[in-house]
């Protein structure tokens, strides 16, 4: 895996050995997962551009490792443009049961040097370490542990920034990246934050940064030195006061040990545009089944459904519905989610999606039959095929209107009959 050059990471000047008095907030993100993922299965990769996302001509690069990205590979790049800057790449398909199967493991590491974590995705979290000194050393030793297990365990690498913040704690693992430890001492954190790019501020983005650099503010000293009076013309009056808290290294925010997502979803890019009404709703179906199974899988049940419909020319169009009831159910998100589709779809689609919003915990007996539904109906189908499949694997129950026409299952004890 090729590493930046010690000369071109800022978070040499706050390595490990610093004085972490006070620091017991870690960010933690993993290097290139997907592929990294991919490279510990495959070893003789190691040296190999290596690409994972989905290999059609709309694919997106999901991610890349770092001799990827030397040759101008990144992340949520069209796989078209990645081939033509690398063709000399591997380019493989996600595998996304391998990678929540390392994810899961790699969060029970980090949880037992504290319970308190709150993972952002499931490449990255923050932990509080505040109360793990006792049992396991200062937070540099916590993180430089992490980092070594981590490797040991699933031969993939990751970066912690160390810092009195989740804002530096943040900033502190992304200049340290790859493979890197970065400390920020309390007294060191403005040393540290006000070099830096207005852009590595949350919130900044390049219309914003470009507004910033109108008033002569590059880095994120010169707008700690400027009054946020002067800031709200260009980006308004709270955004102002964000972003004068964050140039001074301001960030009250705990680590949130419950967060629950907001949304679960799925969305599907067509390798061309779709506009045949039932190869929608097979897709749709598809989707609806999907995200049922997330939810399932998470605890967690919504009452709003909400689509996405992206059409040849990228105009995006979203649409929702709210239902009495809080549900988990593909069925119901499929029969919300079709109606919306029906409403809105007026020309050919590239991409749809489907998602469930307003999640609350669904713990048991949460889930109430409707007046007149057998007591044992959808949800109950729905969960039987959840057992199924982490058993056996995806794909071994199928609704019968998404099977293809070679893939009738076929007649116990002969050959599959094709009529």
């Amino acid at each position: 895996m090729s590493r930046t050059p010690p000369s071109a990471r800022r978070s040499d000047a706050f390595g490990p050995g610093l004085d972490d008095t006070g620091c017991h907030i870690l960010h933690i993100d993993m290097d290139a997962f997907f592929a990294s993922v991919e490279i510990a299965r495959r070893p003789e990769l190691a040296s190999r551009p290596v690409i994972v996302g989905g290999l059609g001509n709309r694919g997106v690069v999901s991610a890349a490792n770092y001799r990827a990205r030397e040759f101008g590979v990144n992340s949520a790049m069209p796989m078209v443009v990645a081939r033509r800057r690398c063709p000399q790449g591997v380019y493989l398909p996600p595998d996304f049961t391998a990678y929540s199967r390392v994810s899961k493991a790699v969060m029970a590491v980090f949880a037992e040097y504290t319970p308190k974590v709150e993972p952002l995705s499931v490449d990255e979290a923050f932990l509080d370490v505040s109360g793990s000194g006792r049992l396991f050393g200062s937070a540099s030793s916590i993180a430089a542990e992490i980092r070594r297990r981590v490797s040991a365990d699933h031969g993939i690498t990751c970066t912690v920034g160390v810092a009195a913040t989740k804002f530096i704690a943040k900033l502190a693992s992304t200049q340290a990246k790859p493979d890197g430890l970065a400390v920020v001492p309390v007294a060191g954190v403005l040393k540290f934050l006000h070099p830096l790019p207005v852009s590595a501020l949350w919130g900044v983005g390049e219309k914003t940064a470009a507004g910033l650099a109108r008033l002569g503010l590059r880095t994120v000293g010169e707008i700690a030195q400027v009054p946020p009076e002067r800031l709200r013309a260009t980006v308004g009056r709270a955004a102002a006061a964000h972003l004068h808290e964050l140039a001074w290294g301001r960030d009250p925010r705990r680590v949130e040990v419950t967060r629950v997502d907001k949304s679960v979803g799925a969305e599907v890019t067509f390798e061309t545009d779709v506009a045949a009404p039932e190869e929608l709703a097979r897709a749709v179906l598809a989707l609806a089944q999907k995200v049922a199974a997330r939810a399932r899988r998470a605890g967690v049940a919504g009452r709003t459904v909400a689509v996405k419909i992206r059409y040849g020319d990228f105009t995006t169009l979203n649409r929702s519905r709210t239902l009495p009831e809080a549900t988990d159910v593909g069925r119901d998100l499929y029969r919300v989610a079709m109606e919306l589709v029906t409403a809105t779809v007026t020309a050919p689609v590239r991409l749809i999606g489907v998602r469930l919003e307003g999640l609350s915990p669904a713990g048991d007996g949460w889930y109430q039959p409707r007046l007149g539904e057998p007591e044992h109906g959808w949800r109950d189908l729905e969960r039987t095929v959840d057992d199924l499949t982490a058993r056996f694997g995806g794909g071994v129950v199928t609704p019968a209107s998404l099977l293809g026409p070679d893939d009738t299952p076929e007649p116990k004890g002969g050959r599959r009959r094709r009529d």
